[in-house]
């Protein structure tokens, strides 16, 4: 990982009216059948600058990464870069013409070495044209210590973490001598001293009159870091400027075309009679001891440092893993749960933090993934019913007021915030008796979040029993009619009411006694 990262500040190059964009795009529109993806927009990136792409899931912020990376090609408009208009007719051009792409997913190889990860597509080669392996690794040593990363080239990539990954990924990217960097989303999965990190990385980028386009919804992100800003909302380009010159309220109505002062709806808790309790639960190695009961009509929520154990314990209680011992109540009843249709029948599920590879089945439409834990209810005799089915998903996925083309789209091509809402409303169908949402709203838009928000407190309302696993603090205070802090694999704190406060949860997952503050 990056070293001396205490006391950075955030300092940003004074911005010369005589600049000119090393990349432009002008008149960009992208059709798919049903929705106009992208209608004349336009963007310029600068030489040493980071410009914030900012915009609600579905205004085309990804659509616009396909095509500035060859994936997509656009039917009207041009992409120039440096002043000469240019075509990416595949990903190998684009990157040929000096752009990459960081994604918040990283799309690497884990049986690979960090090497071969860094130099696929284009490894150093013998005389003999083979790879030569002694001088791809020296490279990689080379663009990993560039970047500050202490990390083995020869190592399988699948023995690093989530944040090690990512520099393997930078270092990937600079390995084509990138000019237009693109960061998808690159603090999603991260602590907050690997986002420091990561700050200082790009500002080490910014130096090297990189041209950065960084994806975020995460508004003190932008703030400290960009030197300017462009708004997509419905596929079409409507604000941009200098950072300095806009505020975060500005930004919020640019990219919702309305106000959201009201973050967190206004709920009075309401909560009924114990639906679930949690004896004991251990696992060897990811969590010891945990234990609390839950009401019906109550979130619950989870809050802890990267690492503290939440997601392991509530795949757990899911049964997606095992625990070596404990015991689960559902109504003063002891439930063996040892599987996930063990858990569904008993009436929980579970809504995880990695959407792309555990929630959503990429390849099917919406309309399969929302009825595939339902079957039993849009069948007959043994044949499925398509009205069924379609009914069914259409009835969740409107009470989230999901963002679609049609209903047998690929769910692989909305946009991340609408994937989450597909994947609640399939657990939804369920009719379950308690639901848990990890990171509910990781990554997604403030506009979409707001709607999750509403959704959970009207579960809540209904009787559902709701258990929210949250890294981010106003979320946890906004949500929660109590919360349980984790660290280590163990329970630090349980708060409620006036005992619920930013202090007192950091404090308890960082590990530092009330009388030490």
């Amino acid at each position: 990982m990056l070293a001396n990262t205490q006391g950075i500040e955030n300092v940003h190059p004074p911005v010369t009216q005589d600049q000119k964009p090393v990349l432009s795009l002008q008149g960009i529109s992208k059709s798919f059948p049903g929705v106009k993806a992208l209608s004349e927009v336009s963007l310029e990136l600068y030489p040493g600058e980071v410009t914030a792409l900012v915009g609600e899931n579905g205004a085309g912020k990804s659509t616009i990464v396909k095509v500035l990376t060859g994936i997509y090609q656009p039917e009207e408009g041009e992409i120039a870069i440096s002043g000469v208009p240019v075509t990416f007719p595949t990903a190998q051009d684009a990157g040929k013409a000096g752009v990459t792409a960081i994604h918040q997913e990283t799309v690497l190889f884990d049986e690979l070495s960090v090497a071969e990860n860094i130099f696929i597509g284009h490894a150093p080669k013998t005389r003999f044209g083979l790879i030569d392996k002694k001088e791809m690794r020296q490279r990689a040593r080379d663009l990993l210590d560039r970047i500050g990363a202490s990390i083995d080239p020869s190592v399988l990539l699948k023995e690093l973490g989530i944040a090690n990954k990512h520099l393997v990924a930078i270092a990937r990217a600079l390995s084509i001598d990138a000019r237009i960097v693109i960061m998808d989303e690159p603090t999603a999965s991260l602590s907050h001293k690997e986002i420091e990190e990561t700050y200082e990385l790009v500002e080490r980028l910014k130096a090297e009159g990189k041209a950065i386009l960084f994806i975020s919804h995460k508004f003190d992100e932008i703030f400290r870091i960009a030197d300017r800003y462009t708004v997509f909302r419905d596929g079409q380009m409507v604000g941009a400027g200098k950072i300095r010159d806009v505020s975060e309220p500005d930004l919020v109505r640019l990219m919702v075309g309305r106000s959201v002062d009201q973050v967190f709806p206004d709920r009075k808790p309401n909560r009924g009679p114990e639906v679930l309790r949690v004896v004991g639960y251990s696992h060897p190695t990811e969590f010891e001891d945990i234990g609390f009961s839950l009401r019906k009509g109550e979130i619950l929520g989870f809050y802890g440092l990267v690492g503290a154990g939440r997601s392991e314990f509530m795949q757990a209680l899911f049964g997606i893993t095992r625990p070596s011992k404990g015991a689960i109540r559902i109504d003063n009843e002891i439930a063996v749960i040892r599987s996930p249709s063990e858990a569904i029948r008993h009436g929980i599920v579970y809504v995880p933090e990695d959407r792309g590879k555990q929630g959503a089945i990429k390849g099917l439409p919406i309309f399969q993934n929302v009825s595939l834990p339902s079957l039993k209810n849009t069948s007959k005799n043994g044949f499925l019913r398509l009205a069924e089915e379609f009914r069914l998903t259409r009835d969740y996925t409107q009470r989230l007021d999901l963002r679609a083309a049609a209903l047998d789209q690929d769910i692989g091509e909305l946009s991340g915030g609408n994937q989450q809402k597909v994947i609640i409303a399939k657990w939804l169908a369920t009719q379950p008796r308690v639901i848990i949402l990890d990171e509910p709203t990781k990554g997604i838009d403030i506009g979409s979040k707001a709607a999750v928000h509403e959704f959970m407190a009207e579960l809540a309302a209904q009787g559902l029993a709701v258990v929210m696993v949250s890294s981010e603090i106003p979320e946890v205070l906004g949500m929660s009619d109590r919360v349980i802090v984790m660290r280590e694999g163990r329970i630090a704190a349980e708060f409620e009411g006036d005992d619920l406060t930013p202090e007192r949860l950091v404090r308890a997952a960082a590990g530092i006694s009330e009388v030490a503050q």
